[in-house]
């Protein structure tokens, strides 16, 4: 176990869905009545593969003419996912948080690469005080790439230079999980904090087991 205790000397944590539960639910429920309305909306008007293009970079405001453009009906409701973005984040996954301070507290070297808008980041750093116990964040949004695409992890590791085979990437997409990997980090899905926990123990990190 002492030969595994030393392998890692960096944990880079995924945000959203791990640290953070952002979801456009939480917003869209108080404007739709109608759940299969909303659903819909989050499908065919405002969704993944639109808001990942602000990820990547995109300037909010074309963004919202660009889907107004082709659904002037719902015009209203897109406006609302940027004028109402905040209320999409639902608050830190608690359980996830006391993983992390954990390890700070026992001197594991912390990132977190994260895909996230640029104008929107700032947002979680005024709420999530845990953001201050990284050593760095790479954002997607400010970088113009995004996981899984291997040049963002290229970047991570030069930034930091990191030793992919010492560094843990932990994030809750299997897709990004595998991009970690193909560069030659050692890597985990986020299932839950028990199985984090499961996990980062296995690996001889310094996290105590799971309160029953």
């Amino acid at each position: 176990m002492q030969h595994e205790r030393s392998s890692i000397d960096t944990v880079v944590f995924d945000l959203g869905g791990v640290l953070v539960d952002w979801n456009p639910r939480h917003l869209y429920r108080k404007i739709f009545d109608d759940e299969l309305a909303m659903e819909a909306f989050l499908t065919e008007v405002c969704n993944a593969a639109w808001n990942e293009r602000q990820d990547r970079g995109r300037p909010w405001a074309d963004a919202i003419a660009e889907a107004v453009a082709r659904h002037p009906a719902h015009e209203p409701n897109i406006r609302a996912y940027r004028e109402r973005w905040e209320e999409m984040l639902g608050g830190a996954i608690e359980a996830t948080v006391d993983v992390l301070h954990e390890l700070h507290h026992n001197g594991v070297r912390l990132l977190a690469l994260t895909n996230w808008s640029a104008e929107t980041f700032h947002v979680a750093e005024e709420r999530f005080p845990f953001l201050e116990q990284f050593e760095g964040v790479l954002v997607s949004g400010r970088e113009g790439l995004m996981k899984p695409e291997p040049e963002i992890f290229q970047l991570l590791i030069q930034r930091y230079s990191l030793i992919p085979s010492r560094t843990l990437f932990i994030d809750d997409v299997q897709k990004n999980v595998d991009a970690a990997l193909a560069q030659g980090m050692r890597a985990v899905q986020f299932i839950d904090a028990g199985q984090l926990r499961r996990d980062l123990q296995s690996i001889g990190l310094p996290v105590a087991p799971q309160k029953t």
